[in-house]
């Protein structure tokens, strides 16, 4: 090998190794097309669909060594220093143990606030994704934009629902696909979305105390666009309970970005 081609192949090499850092740094984000989705509950001019602009999403969810590294860029959010009004007592509980933390580095984050976790998304340039957004992507199966019609898929969903949670996660590139390929939207941890306090507003003041009464009641499932899917309403039962500062050890995130407008395509 003469100089000039071992200049080559070290520099191609340098360049292979910084994208590598690069893409640990900066989490692979998928961009979803402008399309709709039918919510849970119908809104109230009665629109069984739900548009979505087309937006940027994390392939992955944020992992425990993405998200340490954040806390140690502004310490603020730090498990020593966070601010009770930010997260409860059990703000990230797994970083305590450094001898441990190794093993679970690639795993999802979780045991945090809302708060943090749009605090990390804005320091990396992004947003949570919105309550519209998440279900839109989240209504994929691993073939179809819109796995609805999908028994299969809707039963596997479910009986990722229904099993305990678990000690350990799995890594978070080790999660299925959806058609999007977009990885780890059901069955790895609940995620949080922007505005998950919305889940239960009509848009209508007068008719929201109407709204919440039916969904306490045990009528929400008569009011609802799909009374057969279950595990929609077991995520909103999830986000009509949270609070900003709550952790939960079934708790992740992910995050999203607005893209221009020339950007954008359409599903029909």
């Amino acid at each position: 090998m003469n100089n000039r081609h071992a200049l080559v192949y070290f520099c191609s090499a340098c360049l292979l190794l910084l994208s590598g850092a690069s893409a640990l740094a900066q989490p692979e984000m998928l961009l979803i097309p402008r399309g709709s989705y039918q919510p849970l509950f119908k809104s109230s001019d009665s629109k069984t669909r739900e548009d979505v602009d087309a937006f940027e999403i994390d392939r992955y969810l944020v992992s425990n060594e993405q998200f340490k590294r954040f806390t140690l860029r502004q310490s603020r959010w730090h498990p020593d220093h966070i601010k009770t009004v930010f997260a409860d007592a059990n703000y990230l509980g797994q970083f305590r143990s450094a001898e441990s933390f190794a093993s679970i580095a690639q795993q999802p984050v979780t045991n945090v606030s809302w708060f943090a976790a749009r605090a990390y998304c804005k320091a990396e340039g992004k947003r949570l994704p919105g309550l519209d957004e998440w279900e839109y992507v989240a209504a994929a199966s691993a073939t179809s934009a819109d796995g609805g019609d999908d028994v299969e898929y809707r039963r596997l969903i479910l009986d990722w629902y229904a099993r305990p949670a678990r000690a350990e996660l799995p890594d978070v590139r080790n999660t299925p696909a959806n058609y999007w390929q977009v990885q780890g939207l059901h069955g790895v941890a609940w995620e949080l979305v922007d505005d998950f306090n919305s889940a239960l507003v009509s848009g209508e003041s007068r008719g929201d105390t109407a709204l919440e009464k039916q969904l306490f009641c045990g009528a929400g499932a008569a009011s609802s666009a799909d009374p057969g899917d279950y595990a929609a309403f077991m995520r909103y039962a999830m986000r009509s309970s949270y609070e900003a500062s709550y952790t939960l050890e079934s708790m992740g995130f992910r995050c999203a970005r607005d893209i221009e407008q020339s950007e954008e395509t359409v599903i029909e």
